[in-house]
């Protein structure tokens, strides 16, 4: 009989594609490709488009039949692109999100390493060659830094991708290459661990500072859960010296040859902060944010991933950067809401933290003075090593809080006298004021004052916001509409508008005319939009001279100014009025963070202005601090049995009409309910969002509350994905929000 040809073995792949499905496809290798492992990305075809897709498996045969099966295009990494702890961190919050395992690679990943062009994966680095053939002191500046910098370095040198994120010029490498004084080589000799290790060798540690017993007793707690998942919650209240507990921790953990990640909650927030570490770490800083560019970025990730970064400092997103040797996470601030991603795959980036601390075997150090009420549970429930520092450092004497009252006092931009001339006399002291505002703009509302008319956003249920810069015009806070000033009333042509309330842009033109002499700093969204303005604006309130400091939540936010002595609230009643559960919360948190600039070095005041001075909740602000605010707040949280006693998710959706995102909502309840298990699960609406109408979509949500996480999360794994079928989808845009932070 002749032989039977041999049918050649389907080699076959299963792939995470960024498509907006709750599967993973199968796809055939061509025998010209070499097998790729899990974890490395693929090109693959999928519809009319091609995406790179994350391997996750290797299938020994598929559902579909082979003719039908897809030939991948291009094998883009010969290893896996990702450490087994970040695979499987960004797997675990596919699953914990309810959200497409394609699309949560995508969203970790920088920009360029999405894209179907290869990227060349060979890293070179650059050390010096001795004897030096040249003088060092023939070199320009910026060749003679870049010197010294390797110089420092010896033999381990510096990676390229270190280079290029710490904004060296490739021209400067290029000049100096010609000249013989530096070379590059490859990194692949060793291991990323056995270059940190080498590296950690080099690491010049300036002396640190003297710790209070406080601070002591926190360092001394925290050192024996190195090298081991631990969570902590480190609440100390504003200046304290909660920094240099982090800065403590962190030199024993560099001096092990381990990295540290440090999450701040705003980009803001990066200048300080790599300020403090930088003079006391002699060792080149990672930044990752998104005002980097994607060749920034790409070369700052890949410099931690390789093992030649240290210390990576970045906002949320910086959480999904893979590590070769992590050891500690330090998220600065915790409480803040800018830790919650609010679009696409929703995660907040503390939860993350606490997850990738376990899987990577590493203490994760959550540092506050306003711990959100889920982390005072967890530290409570004995989840979290609760751990507090209640003095400021130094000795310092906390401000002094007390209310303006009001009622039947003139005002002027929002300003009462009395606080005016408190501004007057620490001007005149030779020190510095924070005024804070959280509303942007000259004026919330313009107003006809002949007929009551209001300019009111077309695409919004919202008034439209004056403003001055650039040219007088009206703006949307809430979507991109910007219109120009009207030369008259539009419903009785009375040319009587007036710009009613206040913004930033006003109360800094009311200060700029009481104090002329005395530069007005604003500090909203409209001033710090281009890069190096906060570093400008650390430079000011760092000069030892008279200053104002105007601006919205972006000044509450952990920020150390050192001649500010009196920090004036404008509006501290609007949160505690709210009918959001959290919002008491929030402002408290606001309150506490924005009094807690005032008086870092020397006494200091706040002047909290008020409406309602004799609010219950206010008061007891005021007069017993925010950790006995906060118990007070988690009792009522209990008696109500809401977060974080009860586990919530929230599903929103939008479309061009009221009607269609209602009944969207109500057949995805009766879809629910038609779950058995769904009498377990309490359900709240649907109800249209607080601001129905924004940027010309209707929004509704319905909140899912139960006693037990298992038991919610293993009813929305079948019934999310479901939904995507129904008839009610077509032309709504729907989304699931797991443990929300916010019900607009």
């Amino acid at each position: 009989m002749p032989e039977t040809a041999l049918m050649p073995t389907l080699r076959l792949l299963q792939v995470a594609v960024p498509v907006p499905m709750f599967a993973v496809f199968d796809y055939s290798v061509p025998e010209s490709f070499a097998m790729p492992p899990i974890g490395a990305r693929v090109s693959v075809p999928f519809g009319h488009k091609t995406y790179v897709g994350m391997v996750i498996g290797h299938p020994v045969d598929s559902s579909l039949e082979s003719t039908r099966l897809k030939p991948i295009v291009q094998v883009m990494d010969t290893k896996p692109l990702l450490p087994d702890t970040v695979f499987n961190l960004l797997a675990w919050a596919a699953h914990y999100y309810h959200y497409p395992l394609g699309e949560v690679f995508s969203v970790a990943l920088p920009t360029l390493l999405r894209q179907t062009d290869s990227l060349d994966n060979i890293l070179t680095a650059w050390r010096v060659i001795a004897p030096c053939p040249v003088n060092p002191d023939k070199l320009t500046e910026r060749q003679k830094t870049l010197y010294n910098l390797l110089k420092s370095q010896g033999n381990q040198g510096l990676s390229q991708p270190l280079l290029l994120s710490q904004n060296t010029p490739a021209s400067v490498l290029s000049q100096l290459t010609k000249k013989g004084v530096i070379e590059p080589f490859e990194l692949s000799e060793h291991t990323p661990q056995q270059r940190l290790k080498a590296k950690s060798a080099l690491l010049v540690q300036h002396a640190p500072l003297t710790l209070n017993t406080e601070q002591s007793q926190a360092v001394q707690a925290i050192l024996p859960h190195l090298e081991k998942f631990r969570g902590i919650l480190l609440e100390g209240v504003t200046g304290s010296g909660k920094t240099e507990v982090y800065l403590q921790i962190m030199a024993k953990v560099l001096a092990r040859g381990q990295q540290v990640l440090v999450l701040v909650p705003e980009i803001g927030l990066t200048p300080q902060t790599v300020g403090r570490f930088a003079t006391r770490f002699k060792t080149p800083i990672i930044l990752l944010h998104s005002r980097m560019n994607d060749a920034q970025r790409l070369a700052g990730w890949q410099a931690a991933h390789h093992g030649e970064a240290f210390i990576i400092i970045g906002t949320r997103s910086a959480i999904f950067t893979p590590m070769a040797h992590l050891g500690l996470i330090v998220l600065d601030e915790e409480h803040d809401l800018s830790y919650k991603q609010q679009e696409s795959l929703r995660y907040h980036a503390r939860d993350v933290a606490l997850k990738r601390g376990q899987l990577e075997g590493c203490p994760v150090l959550l540092g506050t003075a306003t711990p959100a009420l889920e982390t005072l549970r967890l530290a409570y429930t004995d989840k979290l090593l609760h751990l507090r520092l209640t003095e400021r450092a130094h000795h310092a004497p906390p401000p002094v809080l007390r209310t303006i009252d009001l009622r039947a006092k003139k005002r002027e931009g929002g300003l009462s006298i009395e606080l005016i001339k408190a501004i007057e006399k620490t001007i005149s002291q030779g020190e510095q004021v924070l005024i804070f505002l959280n509303r942007r703009g000259y004026a919330p509302v313009l107003l006809c004052e002949s007929c009551g008319w209001q300019a009111d956003c077309p695409r919004c249920d919202a008034h439209l916001t004056v403003h001055h810069l650039p040219g007088t015009h009206l703006e949307c806070h809430h979507c991109t509409l910007k219109s120009k000033l009207p030369p008259a009333c539009p419903n009785c042509k009375s040319v009587n508008l007036m710009p009613t309330g206040n913004g930033t842009a006003r109360a800094e033109e009311v200060l700029q005319a009481y104090f002329p002499m005395v530069d007005v700093v604003r500090v909203d969204r409209d001033t710090t939009s281009k890069m190096g303005s906060w570093d400008a604006i650390y430079a000011k309130a760092h000069e030892p001279k008279p200053l104002i400091l105007l601006g919205t939540q972006m000044l509450a936010k952990g920020h150390h100014f050192p001649y500010v002595t009196l920090v004036g609230i404008i509006d501290a009643d609007a949160g505690f009025l709210s009918s959001d559960f959290r919002a008491p919360e929030r402002t408290a948190q606001q309150i506490t963070q924005v009094a807690g600039r005032a008086g870092r070095e020397q006494a200091g005041q706040v002047l909290i202005q008020s409406w309602q001075p004799d609010n219950v909740l206010l008061r007891t602000l005021i007069e017993q601090g925010y950790h006995d605010f906060a118990l007070n707040l988690l009792s009522e949280r209990q008696k109500s049995a809401l977060p974080p006693f009860r586990y919530a998710a929230l599903l929103r959706a939008e479309s061009p009409s009221a009607e269609l995102t209602q009944q969207f909502l109500q057949a995805a309840v009766v879809h629910l309910q038609h779950d058995i298990r769904s009498k377990f699960i309490e359900i709240w609406g649907p109800v249209p969002a607080p601001m129905e109408k924004r940027d010309a979509v209707y929004r509704g949500h319905v909140l899912f509350l139960a006693n037990e996480r298992p038991v919610l999360h293993d009813i929305l794994r079948g019934w999310w994905p479901s939904l995507l079928h129904i008839p009610e989808r077509k032309k709504v845009r729907a989304s699931l929000d797991i443990d929300p932070q916010e019900l607009a």
